[in-house]
C-alpha cells in the first residue's frame, strides 16, 4: 500500500480517537463478522490482503476493530483485523500513530 493511501485510513480512523478500548472491545466481539463462525470455515484466498478482505467483507464495524487493534497490538500486530493484513497494519502504524494520541492506548 502506498503511503497516501494508508494516510487516509489514518485519518478515517481519527473519529475513534476518544472512543474508550472498552468500548471499542465490546463493538467488535458483539458486531464483528469474524466473531462467529462461518460454514464451511476460513474463505479460500490468493494471499493475505485476498483473506483478509474476504474474512472482512461487509463487516460493519471494520474500523473499530483496526482502531482496537492499533492500540492494543501496535507495530506487534499479527492477524487480520480491520480487512487488513498484518503487514499493511504494520505500514499504518506510524502514520496513525502521527495523527496523535487516544483516550487511552490500552496494553502495551
Amino acid at each position: 500500500m502506498d503511503d497516501l493511501h494508508l494516510i487516509g485510513i489514518a485519518w478515517r480512523l481519527d473519529r475513534l480517537r476518544w472512543v474508550p478500548t472498552d468500548v471499542l472491545t465490546d463493538i467488535v466481539t458483539s458486531d464483528g463478522a469474524c466473531m462467529t463462525p462461518a460454514a464451511g470455515g476460513p474463505p479460500d484466498a490468493r494471499d493475505d490482503r485476498e483473506f483478509a478482505k474476504r474474512v472482512c467483507g461487509g463487516c460493519p464495524v471494520q474500523n473499530e476493530c483496526l482502531e482496537l487493534e492499533l492500540r492494543t497490538a501496535g507495530a506487534e500486530t499479527v492477524g487480520v483485523w480491520g480487512a487488513m493484513t498484518d503487514d499493511d497494519r504494520r505500514a499504518l502504524y506510524p502514520h496513525w500513530r502521527r495523527r496523535g494520541e487516544r483516550i487511552d492506548r490500552g496494553a502495551r
